[in-house]
């Protein structure tokens, strides 16, 4: 974990927004955590209820990330109908019977691209779980997401992040996206 003084210089240094990434924190513990660091979003990954989303809109500007633990299609369809029109992003995961993210564990895709015309017009899907720079082009490309999110697949080790794995993450995502621009010319988000 980043302490939000040290998340706040990292992210003005690079000129990139910050997600911050919570799980089943009160509204206004989230709301404290996103101002402290100058987070543009609040990546929500408990079993936050969607009165927590309705008071975290009240209380800033940022994005709202719903990050949703995948094992079927009907979990996909579920948070869809329960946070679809409340958050901007709906970032699908992969399921893990103890932890809440962060497993390198992969959802199965072919769920999304069964139910993903079924998504509230306005609602970003985001991928993450189990992605590398090995992979991300196909997920890219077969998925079509909005946004991809990465974590373990880019590390040399637990917590450290290797930069030439993040750089050809990030190439290929992009390339996979939009295969005629130049992936240097972009900021992201994760």
């Amino acid at each position: 974990m980043v302490p939000a003084e040290r998340a706040r210089h990292l992210a003005s240094a690079v000129g990139i927004p910050l997600a911050v990434v919570t799980a089943d924190l009160s509204a206004s513990e989230a709301a404290r955590a996103a101002m402290a660091s100058g987070a543009g979003a609040i990546q929500l990954h408990g079993n936050e209820e969607a009165s927590t989303v309705t008071a975290l809109r009240e209380l800033g500007s940022w994005e709202l990330w719903k990050a949703v633990r995948v094992r079927t299609a009907g979990d996909i369809l579920t948070a869809m109908e329960r946070f679809g029109y409340l958050v901007d992003v709906l970032l699908l995961d992969g399921w893990h019977p103890d932890k809440l993210g962060g497993t390198g564990t992969s959802f199965p895709w072919a769920d999304l691209e069964a139910v993903r015309t079924r998504a509230p017009k306005d609602l970003r899907i985001g991928v993450a779980g189990g992605l590398t720079p090995e992979n991300v082009e196909d997920a890219v490309q077969r998925l079509h997401p909005d946004l991809v999110d990465v974590s373990s697949g880019v590390e040399f080790e637990p917590g450290r992040k290797d930069p030439a794995k993040v750089r050809a993450f990030v190439e290929r995502a992009f390339g996979a996206a939009d295969p005629g621009r130049d992936p240097g010319s972009r900021t992201f988000l994760e």
